[in-house]
């Protein structure tokens, strides 16, 4: 959320003053001759009439008072931005002062004024400041705190300036984890930042909260498997993302397993190349239907194939011929293959065009189950052997050191030793020994 300075310019006074001064702001917008008898009303309602309790005393007054100049605005008034945000400042901090939080009356009002605010025509960056400082004025867990977030994101969406919002999903999580507010709001709200997101062009993020939406959802519920699917059409669109284990393990994802989508699913998640094409084969009409490119399908398909082959390989040499068979390419085409993996984080290694090879340093595996286990277990045996035997080597050599070395004659190894070269010390000789 951007940053505000909280400026009121009506912040001292008794009620009654405070109250008139908002008034008074409020009659700007009446013709000069017509405000004496605008503000007439609101001075007679603060007046205490003799035996009447003090309206500092008598808070129904209080609110009546205020509910009366919350019903007389329309608009952002005429003022200076600072005027408008103090005028603004003000009349929120009465409402969240004399009415409880969770009444109705209270929501109805703040209702009212945040469509007033988010409607004006002018002064963008001020109803920012004037939203804003009424977010950060409301309780924490207050269920207030999302309609008034609600009516930034709408806003900031509906005029392409969601950047001006600076929001985090950090930020977002912590904020639902406090909202006291039902599952279903905490679900309409992260379905908002799902379009606001998209709407920007941010597809990646857009996607990350996505997921958190399906998430939020009781996913053996109609609505939960048709977000899931909707995840699963936009993770596949997604030309830059290839986690599609972490989209597996949804459980609103499984619960839609016979939906024509999920088997695409399963073969982006463990399948290769041949199985994309099968599929692409016996379901002709599915990627118009969820506006899928079929380019794009192909060209992810075969940087995940490549990955599985260089995660089967790691610390391995792989030839290019073998390389060119599993994605389908000729050899000439596999160095920019390796290449688009390498940037898209899926794999390291080093390419050798003297003997077309590409040695595997790392890669990623597009599942952790049962066989990736087994495929650790076999490397850490095979480096726990490679560590056994330097640690024989180095032993055998230690003690073949100690034993050429006269027991009286660490000194004059030492002194007999070539320029820079050192040799331990007796006392070493001794602790390795």
């Amino acid at each position: 959320m951007p940053a505000t300075d909280s400026i009121s310019i009506f912040a001292e006074g008794t009620f009654e003053e405070q109250i008139l001064e908002l008034v008074t702001y409020l009659a700007r917008t009446v013709p000069e001759d017509a405000r004496t008898a605008y503000i007439q009303p609101f001075q007679d309602a603060l007046t205490t009439a003799e035996g009447q309790k003090p309206i500092e005393e008598d808070e129904q007054r209080r609110r009546k008072v205020l509910s009366s100049v919350i019903e007389h605005v329309k608009g952002l008034g005429e003022g200076s931005e600072k005027e408008i945000e103090g005028f603004f400042n003000l009349l929120f901090s009465h409402l969240l002062t004399l009415f409880p939080l969770d009444a109705p009356e209270t929501r109805a009002h703040l209702e009212s004024l945040l469509k007033i605010v988010a409607s004006a025509s002018d002064h963008t960056l001020t109803k920012y400041r004037i939203l804003s400082n009424l977010f950060n004025s409301i309780p924490r867990r207050s269920p207030l705190r999302l309609s008034v977030y609600e009516t930034l994101l709408e806003y900031a969406s509906a005029h392409d300036e969601l950047e001006l919002l600076g929001i985090s999903q950090t930020e977002v999580d912590k904020w639902l984890s406090e909202w006291e507010v039902s599952p279903e709001e905490k679900s309409g709200f992260l379905k908002l930042l799902v379009h606001a997101f998209a709407k920007a062009g941010q597809a990646v993020t857009s996607y990350q909260y996505q997921l958190s939406y399906v998430r939020s959802l009781r996913p053996s519920s109609p609505i939960a498997q048709s977000a899931a699917i909707d995840a699963v059409a936009a993770a596949l669109r997604l030309s830059s993302y290839f986690d599609f284990d972490a989209l597996y393990r949804l459980d609103a994802v499984v619960a839609a397993k016979d939906h024509e989508l999920f088997s695409l699913l399963q073969v982006f998640l463990n399948e290769g190349l041949p199985e994309y094409l099968a599929w692409a084969d016996s379901h002709p009409d599915v990627l118009g239907k969820y506006e899928l490119d079929g380019a794009v399908l192909g060209w992810k398909i075969r940087l995940l194939t490549l990955a599985t082959l260089g995660f089967q390989n790691m610390g391995r040499d792989v030839p290019y011929s073998l390389i060119a068979s599993a994605l389908q390419v000729e050899p000439s085409q596999v160095e920019s293959w390796v290449i688009d993996a390498i940037r898209a984080g899926l794999l390291s290694g080093k390419l050798s065009q003297t003997t077309q090879t590409l040695h595997v340093t790392r890669a990623t595996a597009r599942a952790f189950e049962r066989a990736q286990w087994e495929l650790l277990e076999k490397r850490l045996q095979t480096w726990k052997a490679g560590l056994a035997s330097v640690l024989e080597v180095v032993s055998a050599s230690r003690k073949k050191v100690t034993a050429d070395v006269p027991a009286n004659g660490g000194a004059a190894a030492a002194a007999a030793a070539p320029t820079g070269i050192e040799t331990p010390s007796a006392a070493a000789q001794a602790a390795v020994a």
